[in-house]
């Protein structure tokens, strides 16, 4: 006899609300891991002796290991029950994390920081499906709008707690601290958050894990260290062309195989592809933009970590807002619209960004950010309603994967491509204004600063000026970069978001006979 779970339109969970703080607390944690280490890589490469390579690699194994498994943690999430797969998650965080705080070599702590990414991978996706499977209609829209609203918050909190951090204790303090969290987190999930049944109906998909983790690790590296070696050297492309192989096969074999890890024909479903890409251009122009804005204030303002993390704040408070109330705008305007409008104002705030220079105050500094954080605010919850919308409930674990996916990889490429940008236009506008420059000082401003301590005062103060100066011009095309990748955003989807989809029968179903509208 069928028994109701929360997971029934019929039943409802008795605290809903409670369960969605909790989720969102854990949404919070796990994006201001990742985003607090920044603050603490300066003092990483004393305290362990870590060379730039290994200041890379801290920081892009936990990327690279998070966004190979994603998709493989959504499924397993699925197959065994969302509230296992997020609580299972949070604890290897938290190990990891006490590990990574203790660690006295460069190694152990990139080893820790790719142990603590696979933790991540198993809550990211975890947090949006129980969200999908506890609410309904209006109550679902509004929900996700808090969710999409605690991310941004992660995102933008994490440079100030590590530049709080930093200010009093030593470098394992951005590790340490994630441990008491972590625990209130779990403590909390264990009490609000329903024990969702899994589905663990015929055999696991092995092939399709090993592909798609294999493939997306080849390919988010590729896109990470392309800036640092090159995009055209011989391991770069070798890296690439195995990704798109791994990649094609990964996609041959899912629409092949009876009992898929991921349904790939949801993508014939218009709404949820436009909003996925949207999703993944958003990450992309907010990841450029933090990526460079951080270096700006710090290294040409020469702010402390926490003053710098403090400059994104408006951001996230801008963000927050209107996330939360986005809902009430699609109520109004209709998804299309909302979706468009946050893009254009995203790329107004990045246009203005652009205007930046050398000397221009905290203050119109922070109101561009908040300009920025209110466009994106309006993006977040209404994209991932709408693709979740698109398909059935039973979905949902493969909509949360895929949106977790997306977000990562367009957030890694901002970063590559806008790095990329910012390199290129430093190294020839200071050799352009300095062309007797020290061959050193033309790698990256930091570089700059180095070789400048070794030199006389005057000529020191023309190079600082110089870098600072070519520095900021390379930011200002780089952000227009965003800004126009913003406007293509906002431009898509008044095209292609221009009239809703009724949402798809739910329906379970094998590639044999599988209907999706």
């Amino acid at each position: 006899m069928h028994k109701n779970t929360p997971t029934d339109p019929e039943t409802k969970h008795p605290r809903p609300w409670s369960a969605l703080a909790a989720l969102c607390a854990a949404l919070v944690v796990t994006t201001l891991d990742n985003t607090m280490l920044n603050t603490a890589l300066p003092a990483l490469a004393g305290a362990l002796h870590a060379s730039t390579a290994d200041l890379q690699w801290i920081n892009n194994a936990y990327t690279l290991v998070f966004a190979s498994l994603l998709i493989p943690a959504g499924s397993l999430g699925a197959r065994f029950g969302q509230r296992r797969a997020l609580t299972g998650g949070l604890v290897v965080l938290a190990a990891a994390s006490a590990a990574a705080a203790t660690a006295d070599a460069a190694g152990q702590l990139i080893a820790w920081r790719a142990v603590m990414g696979m933790g991540a991978a198993f809550v990211m996706p975890a947090t949006l499906s129980i969200i999908i499977a506890l609410f309904d209609g209006r109550d679902r829209a509004r929900a996700i709008a808090v969710w999409s609203a605690s991310a941004g918050i992660g995102i933008v909190l994490g440079p100030v707690t590590g530049g709080l951090l930093l200010e009093h204790f030593a470098w394992g303090s951005v590790f340490y601290v994630n441990i008491p969290l972590i625990v209130a987190v779990l403590a909390a999930a264990l009490a609000v958050i329903p024990a969702l049944p899994g589905h663990p109906t015929g055999r696991f998909d092995i092939p399709g894990l090993l592909l798609s983790a294999a493939g997306l690790a080849a390919l988010v590296d590729v896109i990470v260290q392309g800036p640092e070696r090159g995009w055209l050297t011989p391991r770069s492309l070798t890296e690439a062309g195995a990704a798109t192989v791994l990649l094609a096969v990964f996609t041959a074999w899912e629409l092949r195989t009876d009992q898929p890890m991921i349904d790939l024909r949801m993508f014939t479903r218009g709404a949820f592809t436009v909003t996925t890409a949207l999703l993944a251009v958003t990450f992309f122009a907010l990841f450029g933009l933090l990526f460079v804005y951080t270096q700006y204030l710090q290294l040409v303002h020469a702010y402390s970590p926490l003053k710098a993390g403090s400059g994104a704040l408006p951001f996230a408070l801008a963000m927050a807002l209107t996330a939360g109330t986005s809902d009430r705008v699609v109520a109004r305007l209709g998804t299309r619209y909302t979706i468009a409008g946050g893009l254009a104002i995203m790329a107004l705030g990045l246009a203005c960004m652009s205007l930046a220079t050398v000397g221009t105050g905290f203050v119109p500094l922070a109101l561009i950010m908040a300009v920025v954080g209110a466009g994106m605010g309006l993006i977040m919850a209404p994209a991932s309603t709408a693709s979740v919308a698109a398909l059935p409930r039973e979905k949902s674990p493969m909509v949360s994967a895929m949106n977790s996916v997306v977000r990562e990889l367009g957030g890694v490429l901002g970063i590559a491509v806008i790095g990329t940008v910012v390199s290129a236009g430093y190294r020839s506008h200071l050799l352009d204004a300095l062309p007797d420059a020290p061959a050193t000082a033309a790698d990256d401003l930091t570089s700059a600063h180095v070789a400048a301590d070794g030199l006389e005062p005057g000529r020191a103060s023309e190079l600082i000026h110089a870098s600072h100066q070519s520095f900021t011009t390379a930011m200002n095309t780089a952000t227009l970069v965003c800004a126009f990748i913003a406007a293509l955003g906002a431009a898509a989807a008044l095209v292609w978001l221009d009239r809703p989809q009724p949402p798809a029968p739910s329906k379970v179903t094998t590639n044999k006979e599988r209907v999706l509208d």
